[in-house]
């Protein structure tokens, strides 16, 4: 029984670490994935780019048309003045590492799920990892 409990909360440290480090990043990685992309960082160099970039909602990715060209853009959280820009290949090329991130993080959940419900089971089955009930 005492196996158990230490292995839950092992478990339960583990996964608590994994969702602070996880809301820490959100914010640089959403960035690092646009960098990866192709979106690059612009300046709002004219007094009408700041005020449209003001407009713009912040962590969001928001499609404008600016001089007849479309273009994704989202204000930059740590520069009040910068953005980052991009067209629709860049985009796309987003949204694909959007979705790779994402099934890798449901992976990582299934084989962390996995793995817990090993160890509900107690070593009924063996002598498992540690050696089971009868060392």
């Amino acid at each position: 029984m005492e196996k158990l409990f230490n292995r839950s909360r092992i478990v339960a440290a583990i996964a608590l670490l994994t969702v602070a480090v996880g809301c820490a990043t959100t914010s640089s990685s959403h960035e690092n994935m646009l960098a990866a992309a192709g979106f690059q960082q612009k300046m709002a160099d004219t007094p009408k780019k700041q005020e449209l970039l003001n407009t713009l909602p912040k962590g969001q990715l928001t499609l404008i048309t600016w001089k007849g060209q479309s273009y994704y853009v989202q204000p930059d959280s740590a520069a009040s003045n910068m953005a980052w820009v991009g067209r629709a290949a860049e985009y796309q090329t987003y949204q694909q590492l959007r979705l790779a991130k994402q099934l890798s993080n449901d992976n990582l959940m299934a084989a962390q799920m996995n793995q817990n419900a090993m160890y509900a089971w107690g070593g009924a089955w063996g002598p498992g990892f540690y050696g089971g009930r009868w060392r």
